[in-house]
């Protein structure tokens, strides 16, 4: 396969790994103490008023997470 043929799809895949790269979520690249300060420099009192304030749902990271609220690293998800 000549070499003008890797092109598009190397392109591509290069692409492809920088969308993904860049959804992912910024608690994997802190540290528990930086995640745990972070989440500690805001408080809600629980899903309904981060709803009403329109900052639902919360990501683990995030200020204002708590695990007691979901769990999963995502708080507060939209009711369906």
């Amino acid at each position: 396969m000549p070499t003008r043929d890797l092109f598009p799809k190397a392109a591509m895949t290069g692409m492809l790994g920088t969308v993904l790269w860049c959804q992912l979520p910024s608690s994997l690249f802190q540290s528990p103490q930086q995640r745990a300060a972070i989440e500690a420099s805001a408080s809600y009192g629980g899903c309904d008023e981060l709803r009403s304030q329109g900052k639902a749902p919360l990501r683990a990271g995030e200020p204002g997470y708590r695990s007691d609220m979901d769990g999963d690293g995502l708080a507060c998800e939209p009711i369906r």
